[in-house]
């Protein structure tokens, strides 16, 4: 079996890991196995699988899906690396009134390619194998127009919200949107108070988008995930 380059060049040039080292291989779906380094090229990497292994569940209990606002180069990179991380198990980018990235088709197919690999590579560092979804970017309205009653929990940070994360009760599902670098719009807060989200506030101080969502996520996780 070819593992993908990226990988191959990790293990064999970050790793110097030679053949007939064991490794363990999961393919994203919840499953895991023990397999070992069958050949080492310069640009390619084999390895032979040998058994399926019993997986622990590192899932959270928690169904959090983080609907974010597009935020530029890195600071969104960061974010779905450590959502991932922290155990959200869907991702949805949005485009707010004020988000600044511009995506056109050929754009939006590269940033998902590249922000699946990242959420790739957040799962084999957190020891997660199942991937999280990561959902094509779409616009606020017509993305909160699709939700169902099974989104569960609906919240929106926002610093004047009404809600805050211990204030809240028991819960096994929700959606957090967190807006881009300018934050949530006027506007974008009353599409989703029309969706019936409810508005969370984090505490005094106003964060940065690459800040606000995995703060909430945290804290959503220690109050009431497993963390």
């Amino acid at each position: 079996m070819l593992l993908p380059t990226q990988v191959g060049e990790h293990l064999a040039r970050v790793l110097r890991l030679e053949r007939g080292h064991p490794i363990v291989l999961f393919n994203g779906d919840g499953r895991e196995f023990r397999g070992e380094i069958s050949q080492l090229g310069k640009r390619a990497v084999s390895v032979r699988v040998l058994e399926m292994l019993d997986s622990a569940n590192r899932e959270s209990p928690l169904q959090l899906t983080l609907a974010q606002g597009v935020a530029r180069g890195e600071k969104m990179d960061l974010i779905v690396q450590k959502a991932t991380e922290l155990g959200v198990s869907r991702i949805v980018p949005l485009i707010t009134e004020r988000t600044e990235v511009k995506l056109d088709a050929e754009r939006t197919g590269r940033r998902l390619a590249h922000w699946q690999a990242v959420i790739a590579a957040a799962c084999e560092q957190s020891g997660r194998v199942r991937l999280p979804t990561l959902a094509a970017p779409q616009r606020l309205a017509a993305w909160a127009s699709t939700l169902g009653e099974e989104s569960g929990l609906r919240l929106a940070l926002d610093p004047a919200g009404e809600v805050s994360p211990r204030a809240l009760p028991a819960f096994a599902s929700a959606v957090l949107v967190v807006g881009p670098e300018g934050g949530l719009s006027d506007q974008d807060l009353n599409i989703l108070d029309q969706a019936d989200f409810r508005g969370l506030r984090l505490g005094p101080r106003i964060l940065r988008t690459e800040t606000a969502g995995l703060a909430a996520i945290t804290a959503l996780q220690a109050i009431h995930g497993d963390l």
